[in-house]
């Protein structure tokens, strides 16, 4: 049973004529709007606002004591951030103009269609989020602390980064919006952690849901979110829900959005603008109040570009943007992922604890990660499950040809440069004296790990820098031999 509000802050009708908002309230919550006040005089209004906080006023012209037309000026003026709707009779249009002019932020008609009801009610909740957004984003900027209020909302992402700790903050701030939320990055970054957070930052009452939309055909699309109707095809012999009906009153989540067909990419940006979709075999259109969270490791600007992704299916779902920064962005968080990874590995596997090297963390420094942290993960696991002392050793995480320091190895044949020459060249001797002294700059003097980055012998990589005479400005050489 879903109980949550919607919105979450309630929509205020005022209106003298009590049928009116009485077929207005079961319009409204027909249509799963259940946040709801209604004012029948207009000069208790003003009381009501100074002590509660609302997301739409729709407000009648025509009324005793103080007209819809007056109140608004005061409305305005004092709550500049909530959209008022006009309510007007056919006849008494001449008097839109005016209130447009006086801030209104839309009209309808009266007698009122559901129709048009609806619409402008929908998109004033949108401005009025986005208000709020800007509000809440810039009192935030103002915080000393660049960290979240409530960590206990992410205490799955592991991290003392600035940009995630200040990313964590942006979510408490859109928190309350109904908006689609577009979460960035790399595989292996954590999306789907972020976007648990999100859903837990909401306070949404219902089920996360969560969706991966990679390999998905547009009838296999359609039915996994909107599910079908018994009989709808062959081989449906019982009701199916879908997704989305499971994620009502909760969040959605869809990752690898940038993957979806064409066809699937419209009937998901009908689910966006209307709030609604039709199972597979029926003729009547279902709601959803789910808050929609999107992922994507591809560049969807691009691919708009391209004309791989509609323009405006992006610009619905990017109404609040995230973008995970990669782990090579992010190393001081190594030493936070990898003894909570070996902790969870030995678990697993059923080992004793085991310590862990300094000089690994040099070692994964000096790796680019192209998996992140599901990659650093996979690693960890693997040296866990192969060792058998009490020392994690470093086996698993240099393989012969895998490892290289960043940014000086020359291509590989892919046409990726990662060293880059003068208009001299250099010798090989300098060359290879240039290496060994960034390898051991990198190990910090530790002569095996550098041997290590540039995959040769701790001894071949010794009696060179003996040979040459090689030192690193504030960096002491150290033959010492890092665990296996």
């Amino acid at each position: 049973m879903n109980n949550a509000l919607y919105p979450d802050l309630p929509i205020l009708h005022v209106d003298d004529d009590q049928g009116v908002v009485t077929a207005v309230e079961r319009t409204l919550r027909l249509h799963n709007y259940n946040n709801i006040l209604s004012v029948t005089d207009s000069r208790n209004v003003r009381s009501l606002l100074d002590k509660t906080e609302v997301s739409v006023i729709l407000l009648d012209i025509t009324m005793p004591h103080l007209r819809g037309d007056k109140l608004l000026e005061e409305l305005t003026a004092d709550f500049p951030e909530v959209p008022v709707i006009m309510a007007t009779a056919t006849d008494a249009l001449e008097n839109v103009v005016e209130c447009m002019k006086r801030g209104a932020f839309d009209y309808v008609s009266k007698p009122l269609e559901t129709t048009r009801l609806l619409s402008a009610i929908r998109v004033a909740l949108e401005i009025r989020e986005l208000r709020r957004e800007n509000v809440a984003l810039r009192d935030g900027r103002c915080q000393q602390s660049i960290g979240p209020r409530r960590p206990e909302l992410f205490e799955e992402s592991l991290t003392s980064n600035a940009l995630m700790l200040r990313i964590f903050r942006y979510i408490e701030d859109i928190a309350p919006s109904s908006q689609p939320v577009l979460i960035s990055g790399e595989t292996g970054v954590g999306k789907e952690l972020v976007a648990r957070s999100v859903h837990r930052a909401s306070g949404r009452t219902g089920y996360f849901v969560a969706v991966n939309a990679a390999g998905l055909d547009d009838n296999v699309f359609a039915d996994t979110l909107f599910g079908h109707v018994k009989g709808a095809f062959t081989g449906a012999d019982t009701l199916r829900e879908g997704h989305v009906r499971q994620a009502r009153g909760g969040s959605l989540f869809l990752d690898e959005i940038g993957d979806l067909s064409a066809r699937s990419q419209v009937k998901l940006l009908r689910l966006l603008q209307e709030k609604e979709y039709h199972p597979l075999g029926s003729d009547y259109p279902v709601e959803t109040d789910a808050r929609i969270i999107v992922a994507s490791n591809r560049n969807l600007e691009e691919m708009v570009e391209q004309g791989l992704f509609r323009r405006d299916l992006y610009f619905r779902i990017c109404a609040h943007q995230i973008d995970l920064p990669p782990l090579r962005q992010r190393f001081e968080d190594l030493r936070l992922l990898v003894p909570h990874f070996v902790r969870g590995a030995v678990r697993e596997f059923d080992r004793r604890e085991m310590a862990i090297p300094e000089e690994l963390y040099t070692l994964l420094e000096n790796y680019s990660f192209p998996g992140n942290i599901r990659e650093l993960r996979a690693k960890i696991f693997d040296a866990v499950s192969r060792q058998q002392g009490s020392v994690l050793g470093m086996s698993s995480f240099v393989r012969k040809g895998s490892e290289r320091p960043q940014e000086a190895s020359v291509s590989g044949g892919n046409g990726h440069e990662r060293i880059s020459f003068g208009h001299e060249l250099p010798s090989v001797r300098e060359a290879r004296c240039s290496l060994a002294r960034e390898a051991l700059r990198r190990s910090g003097g530790n002569v095996s790990l550098a041997a290590r980055l540039i995959g040769i012998t701790r001894q071949s990589l010794s009696q060179f820098i003996r040979q040459h005479q090689i030192t690193v400005a504030g960096v002491a050489s150290r033959t010492s031999r890092p665990s296996v």
